[in-house]
């Protein structure tokens, strides 16, 4: 996983709880048969946050994390803006790196934090579908 700096030093609690939150989303993919092969890749000031791999379906998977369910859940923060900035990457990703054959989808991972509990996960296959596919 490479980031310019160390999420540990990070000063915003957001953006380390978004880290975390991908990390966790990683290796409940991983136990699933899914190959990572991008976390936080980019084209410009937008990103996806991760690229996985299984057989030859490729995700793009944005990753949304809360500490609670208090303001509705992580999936539902996935707008119509974010899924457009999503979409505009994935083409990018699939022109540098896509192989013929393979099949492109759209998921999200929502993970809940509890404090005294372990993470609540919900993966969506196929969350939303762009334009272009």
């Amino acid at each position: 996983m490479s980031v310019k700096s160390d999420p540990s030093k990070w000063k915003d609690p957001r953006h380390r709880r978004g880290w975390e939150g991908e990390v966790i989303a990683r290796g409940f993919l991983i136990k699933r048969g899914w190959r990572i092969l991008a976390h936080r890749f980019r084209m410009g000031r937008l990103e996806i946050d991760l690229v996985a791999r299984r057989g030859s379906l490729v995700a793009f998977i944005e990753v949304k994390t809360r500490f609670s369910d208090a303001f509705g859940s992580p999936l539902e923060a996935v707008t119509a803006n974010k899924q457009r900035e999503i979409a505009r990457v994935a083409s990018a990703w699939i022109d540098r790196h896509g192989k013929a054959g393979d099949a492109y989808r759209m998921d999200v991972v929502g993970v809940t934090m509890g404090r005294s509990r372990p993470p609540k996960i919900e993966h969506v296959a196929n969350a939303f579908r762009p334009g272009w596919r």
